[in-house]
């Protein structure tokens, strides 16, 4: 879970975002502008960042303020999931990432799997929807809705890429250090209990 500073932080920035996004006053123009100055120093202060950084971040953050969407793909080989190692910290994760606009949940996906591990996958299920600031994730700077499917390989072959330098399918019970940004041991362990009920739709939140 994030501290408090960092959420309320956002908060300011999504309001003033949405604010701007509606208001014709040039006052009320203002006022959004100041509070969204400060939930950025409260960003900037809290997370250890540049101020210039955490405006950056935003920069094409315009009009109603919506979640981001990440996509992880769960692979199960029996007791094995796919994981793939991350070349920009040396740990690893679910094949996934940002969807892509004009993308539907199953297509990025797909994508993302091919992409950064070589493996052709099939989506079959809905695992999982998590809001990110509920997890155990390092402080992140946009709200994220994460989405967890279960795929199966159809086709293709391990594969290193620009993003990743390692694939393989891994025992639930002896997982690597995780990338925490990205994917959690509790995540995992609990798309497996997922998995092996039949009767437990997806989880959420």
């Amino acid at each position: 879970m994030e501290p408090k500073s960092i959420e309320w932080a956002k908060q300011l920035i999504t309001m003033a975002q949405t604010g701007l996004t509606y208001t014709t006053d040039p006052y009320d123009i203002e006022r959004y502008k100041g509070i969204q100055k400060i939930g950025y120093e409260m960003l900037a202060t809290g997370q250890g960042y540049p101020l210039e950084k955490v405006k950056d971040f935003f920069r094409h953050e315009v009009r109603h303020a919506t979640p981001k969407v990440d996509v992880r793909a769960a692979v199960f080989r029996g007791e094995e999931i796919l994981l793939v190692r991350e070349r920009s910290d040396g740990k690893w994760t679910l094949p996934g990432g940002w969807a892509d606009v004009g993308e539907a949940p199953s297509e990025a996906i797909a994508r993302e799997v091919r992409e950064e591990s070589g493996y052709e996958v099939r989506v079959t299920k809905l695992l999982a929807v998590f809001d990110k600031r509920k997890h155990q994730h390092p402080p992140e700077p946009f709200y994220v809705y994460k989405l967890f499917f279960e795929c199966e390989v159809t086709g293709g072959t391990p594969a290193l890429s620009d993003e990743t330098d390692g694939v393989e399918f891994v025992p639930g019970s002896e997982l690597p250090e995780l990338s925490l940004a990205r994917v959690t041991p509790a995540q995992v362990e609990r798309l497996f209990e997922l998995r092996r009920s039949i009767s437990v739709g997806s989880a959420f939140d």
